[in-house]
Formats: C-alpha cells, sequence, structure tokens
C-alpha cells in the first residue's frame, strides 16, 4: 500500500496519464537525429538556427498528438479522486507545458492541475534530471520524500530516486526496473487501489 501521509503526487504525462502515440524512431528520423540519441539532449546540443527551427517541427508534430490524446486506462478517475481527496497533483514532462495543457484538456483533466505545477521542458531541465521534482518541492513547501512520482518509463523513476521521492511505475506489465521502482501498478487504477482512493 502507498501510505497516506504520501499527498504530494507528480506524474509524467506521455504514456502515463494518455495511451503512448509518440514515434520516437519516426520523430528521429524526421530530424535527422540519430536512433541512439536522446531527442532533447541532442537539440540541445545544436547551433541555435538549426536548433531553434526543429524545435519549431517537434513542437508541431506534437500539438497534433495532443489534440488528438486518449486517457489511458484508469487515469481520469485516479487523478479526480486525488484531487477530490485534496491531493497535491503536478505534471512534470519532457513535453511543452503549452501542450501539456492541450492534453490535459483533451482527457478531461484541465481543471485537476495548477498551470504552475505542470512542468515542461522549458520550465525544468528535462528528466531524468531531478530538477523538476526539486522545484515542485520547494514551491510546495515539502520534503521530496512526501512526494511520489508516477511514470511509465526509467527516466520518470531515475528523476524520483534523484530527487529522493516515492516512485511509481504504471502501464507496463512487468517491472524492468525494480531497483528504481517503489510500486508496481499495471495501470492507474491498480495505483489508485494500492493508495486506498479507488475502489
Amino acid at each position: 500500500m502507498i501510505p497516506a501521509q504520501i499527498r504530494h503526487w507528480v506524474f509524467d504525462m506521455d504514456g502515463t496519464l494518455t495511451l503512448a502515440v509518440h514515434d520516437f524512431p519516426a520523430i528521429k528520423r524526421a530530424l535527422g537525429i540519430p536512433q541512439e540519441d536522446d531527442i532533447l539532449h541532442h537539440l540541445a546540443a545544436l547551433p541555435e538556427a538549426e536548433a531553434a527551427a526543429k524545435h519549431a517541427w517537434l513542437l508541431e508534430h506534437e500539438r497534433e498528438l495532443a489534440l488528438a490524446s486518449t486517457a489511458a486506462p484508469g487515469a481520469v478517475d485516479l487523478v479526480r479522486a486525488l484531487h477530490e481527496g485534496g491531493y497535491r497533483l503536478g505534471i512534470l514532462t519532457r513535453n511543452a507545458h503549452e501542450l501539456a495543457l492541450v492534453t490535459l484538456q483533451a482527457i478531461g483533466l484541465g481543471d485537476c492541475f495548477h498551470t504552475e505545477d505542470i512542468l515542461g521542458r522549458g520550465e525544468a531541465q528535462p528528466k531524468p534530471s531531478p530538477d523538476g521534482l526539486l522545484h515542485l518541492a520547494e514551491r510546495w513547501q515539502v520534503q521530496p520524500r512526501e512526494m511520489l512520482m508516477i511514470g511509465d518509463y526509467r527516466f520518470d523513476l531515475e528523476c524520483g530516486r534523484a530527487a529522493g521521492s516515492h516512485t511509481a511505475l504504471v502501464n507496463l506489465p512487468d517491472n524492468p526496473w525494480p531497483e528504481l521502482t517503489d510500486w508496481h501498478a499495471a495501470d492507474c487504477t491498480a495505483l489508485g487501489r494500492l493508495a486506498g482512493v479507488l475502489a
């Protein structure tokens, strides 16, 4: 069970609250990025003009995906239950802040998060850096150990570990990163049951 005193939950977005739709190999091909490279780190190392052009392409591509977002199983019920239960909720995504807002509207959760508690790649160093989580901890005036980082990939878990927060892995049938994971749930419904907020 997830202890009731952990009342500050931070979600990854794509693949966690939504069904994963990003085709990262295709994005890398379109932008001329080697398949083994991380997209954001690669773009950060490019000359300014080239980086700006490729970021603009990425933003438009991601905007189309955001508008068509579909909630992951149990995500809406979980977030609503937490919101109604007085939990503090945040988003930490490698996507852009403006597209996180579009995505949350599209899946019907736009009213559950304060806009300043939604951190994208422009507001914090991208995960696995703990920068965003530490920013939220400071903003909320809590210790990182009072927070739970929820995601579907090791970057989310590494971010949580580096910040000193608890971690939960969702939307994978197995857990490939047990050393990084405090709780593993098949989906958001199962995670809500672990926290005692969903029946």
